[in-house]
C-alpha cells in the first residue's frame, strides 16, 4: 500500500460532484488506481460528471499485496468492479460502461457528433500517452536517456495542440453544445501537460488556453485535481 497513508485515506467512498449534488442512480462501484495517474482521473471525472456514487480505492499495481495484478491481468490502472462483481480495466471502456448507467451521455449519440466528440477524444488520449512515454524516458539514468524519443513525443504534443487551436469547434464545448467525452479528453491531457511536461504552450495556442480555462472551473475537474498537480495549474500561465 502506498505508505505514509492510512486506510482511511486509501479507501474513500466518494459520492459525486460536490455538495447538493443528488445521486442520478443508487449504484456503488469500485474503482482501483493511483491519484496521479491520468487513465485513473479521467474516468473519477467521468463518474462525478455522472453522479454516480463509487468507492475509490487507491492502489497502484506497484505497491505490496495490491490487487490490481489480481483483477486485471496486465497488472495496470484503472480497474473497476461493478455493483453486480464484473471486474472491467481500461479507462475507454470503463467509461463506456460509466456513460450507460444514467441517460444523460458524455458519449453523443448521433451518428456525426459522436464521431467528432470520439476523434477528440482519440487525440486527448494520444497528447496523455505521448506526455506519459516522454515523462517515463525522461526518468531514466542519463546514460540510458534517448534524447531523440523524448523530442518526438514533444513534436507529437505540439502538432496536437496547434491542431486543437485551429480545429472547428464550439467555443464553450468542442461538440453539441454541451459537455461531452471530447471536453473530457482533451482538457484532462492539457492539465496532465501542465503538470508533467510544463511548458508555455499558452502563449501559442491562446484559443485553446481559454477553453480550458472554462472546462477547468468545473467541480469534476477541480475535485480531482492529484497531489503535486495544484502547483502546476496555480503557476502563472
Amino acid at each position: 500500500m502506498l505508505s505514509g497513508l492510512s486506510q482511511q485515506q486509501l479507501v474513500r467512498r466518494q459520492c459525486l460532484c460536490g455538495p447538493g449534488r443528488r445521486l442520478s442512480r443508487e449504484v456503488i462501484v469500485k474503482l482501483y488506481g493511483h491519484a496521479t495517474s491520468p487513465y485513473v482521473r479521467k474516468v473519477r471525472i467521468a463518474l462525478r460528471e455522472k453522479n454516480i456514487r463509487f468507492e475509490w480505492i487507491q492502489e497502484s499495481p506497484h505497491d505490496a499485496g495490491n490487487r490490481i495484478v489480481a483483477l486485471n491481468p496486465l497488472g495496470k490502472v484503472p480497474v473497476l468492479e461493478t455493483d453486480d462483481g464484473r471486474v472491467l480495466f481500461d479507462s475507454a471502456l470503463l467509461i463506456e460502461y460509466i456513460d450507460t448507467l444514467t441517460p444523460e451521455r458524455l458519449i453523443p449519440a448521433g451518428p456525426s457528433e459522436r464521431l467528432q466528440a470520439l476523434l477528440w477524444n482519440t487525440l486527448g488520449i494520444g497528447v496523455v500517452d505521448a506526455t506519459v512515454a516522454r515523462l517515463l524516458e525522461d526518468r531514466r539514468p542519463a546514460a540510458e536517456k534517448s534524447r531523440d524519443f523524448i523530442v518526438r513525443q514533444e513534436d507529437k504534443i505540439a502538432r496536437a495542440l496547434a491542431w486543437a487551436d485551429k480545429a472547428d469547434r464550439g467555443d464553450a464545448y468542442l461538440v453539441a453544445e454541451r459537455f461531452s467525452i471530447a471536453d473530457l479528453g482533451l482538457a484532462l491531457a492539457l492539465e496532465y501537460i501542465d503538470f508533467r511536461y510544463p511548458h508555455d504552450w499558452r502563449s501559442k495556442h491562446p484559443r485553446l488556453a481559454r477553453w480550458l480555462a472554462g472546462i477547468s472551473t468545473r467541480g469534476s475537474f477541480a475535485e480531482t485535481v492529484p497531489p503535486g498537480m495544484e502547483k502546476a495549474l496555480d503557476a502563472p500561465h
